[in-house]
Order: structure tokens, then sequence, then C-alpha cells
């Protein structure tokens, strides 16, 4: 090989070490330059990037929305003097011979701890009345201050009570414009759980129209966000911090084995709150009438259940007891009565027709269809006022 050869094949030699240690330098120190020379670019691929990742990912803080909610949530602390009968028996022999066993009381004060949302800039508070229920001295504490609260109305019936504070301007809660909520809605609960000071916890909606057969009208939402004792009369939010639900429940404790009166959680992670849709008519009713005004059939229901052959699509509620001379019995309807149709709209199950009765005012006249025996039948008949729960057994 001649010399001038060899020296031209040295110098390629050199060249391509040369441009393999520059395209190594470019590629560490300055990637997006090898992008733009292999006609890229990774700019547009990073936001691609990025937008592919936020599509699919929800909000790393919902700071946003607990500030929204959170100023119209209120701590509530309903006190109650309780006085049990003692026995006082003296020290001294000859005393306690002459006067035997001197009886007396003992005064103590009980506190319920509970939440509360914040419904107008003047005052009106909406809560859980079994937070407030036999209360002798109910103190709401706000972010600005604390008051007396008296109480406007209760409905036991749904477990709210509506109650007043003397102040102005306070901050209110937003309620959602669609106040449904959908399984799998990330959801925010507000409250002051065990006394501890105002709390947030984040879950999601894991059902809709759960009922624990603790009253008659019940279409809970269930939470697995924490809800814990305080939390009851709380807000359950979305994700913007809008009100879904009042927080009220959690699943039923059951006692230790010791017996000594102290519970434990039957279960974790399973909460309820009352929708809003039905929080609202509560409170919009007991703020013009100072009550809940219902209306009434005057019997008991439950769901229809399917048997073999019957059609999937069958729906209705079972009557299983008719109140006397409720418009139920001056009507004629009866026990083991399948009814099917309310005003011509099929029945769904027993929480459609409570909620549709209730929502007419006593007075209205409405046509039933149903079966009896299988055999159909109609009747028409004029709804009353609900009594209270005590009167009809509910």
């Amino acid at each position: 090989m001649s010399p001038a050869t060899i020296r031209t094949l040295a110098f390629v030699a050199r060249c391509a070490v040369i441009g393999l240690a520059a395209a190594f330098l470019l590629s560490v120190l300055a990637p997006s330059m090898v992008s733009w020379l292999r006609g890229g670019s990774s700019a547009g691929a990073g936001h691609r990037a990025a937008a592919g990742l936020s599509s699919r990912q929800g909000p790393v803080s919902y700071a946003d929305a607990v500030a929204r909610a959170s100023p119209a949530v209120v701590n509530i602390y309903a006190n109650r003097v309780t006085t049990s009968p003692t026995r006082l028996q003296l020290v001294d022999p000859l005393t306690r011979r002459l006067l035997g066993v001197i009886p007396g009381s003992t005064r103590r004060l009980q506190q319920n701890l509970g939440s509360g949302v914040i419904f107008t800039a003047d005052g009106y508070v909406l809560t859980n009345n079994h937070v407030i229920s036999g209360a002798d001295d109910i103190q709401v504490l706000f972010d600005s201050g604390a008051a007396h609260a008296q109480v406007v109305g209760t409905d036991a019936e749904t477990d709210l009570a509506v109650l007043k504070i003397d102040a102005h301007d306070l901050p209110t809660i937003d309620v959602a414009d669609d106040a449904t909520v959908d399984v799998g809605d990330v959801v925010l609960a507000i409250g002051n759980p065990v006394g501890i000071g105002k709390t947030v916890t984040m879950g999601i909606v894991s059902a809709t129209g759960r009922q624990l057969r603790m009253s008659a009208y019940e279409d809970f939402i269930q939470t697995d966000a924490a809800i814990n004792a305080g939390n009851s009369g709380g807000a359950l939010v979305n994700a913007l911090g809008e009100l879904v639900g009042i927080n009220t429940a959690v699943y039923p404790r059951t006692p230790t084995s010791d017996n000594r009166g102290t519970y434990t959680p039957g279960a974790e992670g399973i909460g309820f709150a009352i929708p809003v849709a039905t929080a609202k008519t509560v409170f919009e009713q007991i703020i013009k009438h100072g009550k809940i005004i219902r209306g009434w059939i005057g019997a008991d229901y439950t769901d229809m259940a399917l048997t073999p052959g019957s059609a999937p699509h069958q729906r209705g509620v079972v009557i299983m007891r008719v109140i006397p001379e409720s418009p139920a019995a001056q009507a004629g309807l009866q026990p083991n009565d399948v009814l099917l149709q309310l005003d011509g709209t099929p029945i769904v199950d027993q929480i459609d027709l409570l909620n549709r009765e209730a929502a007419l005012a006593p007075g209205t006249k409405v046509h039933i269809e149903g079966l009896r025996r299988n055999i159909p039948f109609n009747v028409d008949l004029t709804l009353v006022q609900r009594p209270a729960p005590s009167t009809t057994g509910a």
C-alpha cells in the first residue's frame, strides 16, 4: 500500500472519530438540536406526552375546592344537662341509723359533636337532627367567631335540622347545578371529626340509592371518604367544591366483646350522605313552614321481588301494611296488593313512590293502578298530610 493511500485512510479514520465524538456530545448537551437535525420537534413531542398524561390523571391538588367550600362548614357543639338520681350513704353509723340513705341527684353536662353547612349569609345552618336532638344549648363555631344557635325546625324522617345564628355576611356553600352524582366521582368530606377541628378527607362515590332502614326517606350517597363521629351534618362536596350531600352516617357499629358500652366500627370506608336535592327541599320547607309538609297515601311498601317467569322489566311495590283510617284504607287498598302506576307513570320502587307521594301537597287526588291476586285494579284517593313518625310506626 502506497504512502499516499495510508495517509488518506488515516485522515478518514480521524474524521470519523471526531464526528462520532461530536455527535455524542450533542446528544448529551443539546438533545433538542439532535431532534431538530433529524427533522423532528422535541417540544411538540413533550407537549403531546404531557397532554396525554394530564388527560389520564386528575388534579394534583384539591386545595381550590377546599378553599371554596370550607369557610361555609361549621363546627357544632350541642350541650345537654342530664340529671341522674343518687343515694347518699352517711359515714357515721348513728346518723345512718337515724336518717337512713338520703336521696339526691347528680347533674352532668353531655356534649354532642357535629358539623353544619351555612346555607344563607344571614345565618341559616343545615345539620343533622341527631346532632342537636335534645340539646339545651347549641353553639356554632365558624371561621370568624362563634354564636349561640336556635332550632328553626327539624325533620326526623330525613335526619335534618335547620339552625339560626345571629350573624351576617357569612360565607355560604355553593350547591352543584347538576346535583346528581355518579359512582366514581371524586368527593371531599369536610367536618369536625371527633372534635379535633375542621378536617378534609377524600374519596369517591361508592354507590347511590343506598338504604339503611333507619327512616322512611332514605336515598343515601355511599362514599369511602373517611367519616367519623363529629362529621355528621358536614359537607360532602365534589372536586369543584360544590355541595352534593350532607354527611350523616357510617356503617352500623357493633358492640365490643367486653360489653363495656364502647363500640368498634363494623366496617371501614362505608359512609353515607343525604343527597343535596333532599337537603335543599327540607331546608326550604322548614324555612317557609317551620316543618315538613308531605303528601301521604297511608301504606307501607316493599320492592316487588322478581319471580321465575316474570318480565325482567317488571317494576312496582307490594303493600306490606295499610294504616287504619288512612286514604289507602278508605280506598280499599289491602296488604299484598301490587302497585304499578301512580297517575299513569310507572312506579319504579318504594323510594320512587315515597318521594313522589311526599312531593305532592295534601289534598291532591291521585289515580293508582295495580294488581290484586294477579287481577288488574285501579283506585282514586286523596292524599292527606303525613303524620309524625311516632303515629305511623315508621
